[in-house]
């Protein structure tokens, strides 16, 4: 094994992402036709804090949970609740968001929010913090969010009034303080699409960046460390790549394991709505149209997936290229069963062992 799989830190972001029930009805379809599409999120989120227990044994070394508002495949809508539970659910695991929305939130309360997860679990809080918007405009507007392109010109002085009420450098509301935030360290990250990565380097802060297409993901790490200025958060940049990672026996196994995502992501692409998971053998027997299948298709690429010889050269290779000093598991899929044994052979691949204390 190489050394730059066995020391880099892995951690793993999970969206309580919902499923279809396996007669492809929805959670509550013994209640009525009514109520027949609604997902059980209710479950997904009880199996995210049940997941991040199983990922603590494995070894890894941080548990992250998202913010998705009004999206039937995504049950995790308030990250800083779910962290709370992960959290208490757990003993050694980092735990962090990935991440809260900005735009969604007051940053005084987001702060709040932060200061007492850090104030129950000191040393154990990562404040993941992200500009996405809602998916469509009724959902920004029961948010109270204005437009992507208002939202993300307002942004960067919404970073700042956060940070600033932990540092007690912040000057727009005088004599008024974030109790418990200030004065307390959750460890800050900026995921970053785009000039995201400009701004996680003006303000001194560790980037979380994904993509698929390896070279331009490159070039902004690369343009992220030129331009990253020293803060009271970091001193030097800290670059956490974050993407889809599937093991299984053989590659055609590891291929079914990223379907139901993809497929997912096609369908919300050509339908406009993110659906639950759906099972591989479902969509392998699924007729799509041109589109779908395109973007189904398109889905599929870019990830690393395989055995777990062919996983262990792709991780090192990208880790090698990038230099990055962490690494942000996304993986989902339909069988709950399948996911965890994938995220175990990864865990062998990286050499963790149950109970591992990082350092």
């Amino acid at each position: 094994m190489s050394s730059v799989l066995r020391d880099t830190p892995f951690s793993v972001l999970d969206r309580s992402r919902t499923r279809e029930a396996p007669d492809g009805g929805g959670a509550a379809a013994a209640s009525g036709a009514a109520r027949a599409r609604v997902p059980d999120g209710p479950r997904a989120l009880r199996d995210t804090v049940a997941f991040a227990r199983d990922v603590e044994a494995l070894g890894y070394d941080g548990f992250w949970v998202s913010e998705h508002h009004s999206v039937p495949g995504v049950a995790g809508s308030a990250p800083t609740v779910l962290a709370a539970a992960v959290a208490a659910a757990t003993s050694r695991i980092r735990v962090g968001t990935g991440g809260v929305m900005l735009p969604n939130h007051r940053p005084l309360v987001v702060a709040e929010q932060f200061g007492v997860l850090e104030s129950l679990f000191p040393g154990r809080i990562d404040m993941g913090i992200g500009r996405s918007v809602g998916f469509t405009g009724g959902i920004r507007k029961a948010l109270g969010a204005g437009r992507d392109e208002a939202e993300a010109e307002a942004f960067g002085g919404r970073l700042e009034e956060l940070l600033g009420w932990f540092t007690g450098g912040q000057d727009s509301y005088p004599q008024v303080h974030a109790w418990p935030a200030e004065g307390l360290r959750p460890r800050p990250f900026l995921l970053a699409v785009g000039s995201g990565a400009d701004l996680a380097a003006a303000h001194g802060l560790p980037l979380v960046i994904g993509g698929r297409h390896e070279d331009a993901l490159l070039r902004a790490v690369d343009r992220y460390r030129d331009r990253f200025v020293p803060s009271p958060w970091r001193a030097e940049p800290y670059v956490v790549l974050s993407g889809t990672v599937a093991v299984a026996a053989t590659g055609e196994r590891a291929g079914r394991l990223l379907a139901p995502e993809a497929w997912a992501t096609a369908h919300s692409r050509t339908h406009g709505v993110f659906p639950p998971l759906a099972p591989a053998d479902a969509i392998a027997a699924r007729t799509m149209t041109g589109p779908e299948r395109e973007r189904f298709e398109e889905a599929l690429e870019g990830h690393v997936a395989g055995t777990p010889e062919d996983v262990a050269k792709a991780l090192e290779s990208l880790l090698t290229r990038s230099a990055a000093d962490e690494f942000l598991v996304t993986t989902s899929t339909y069988d709950r069963g399948e996911l965890l044994e994938s995220y175990r052979l990864l865990a062998e691949v990286l050499g963790r062992a149950p109970g591992r204390v990082v350092g």
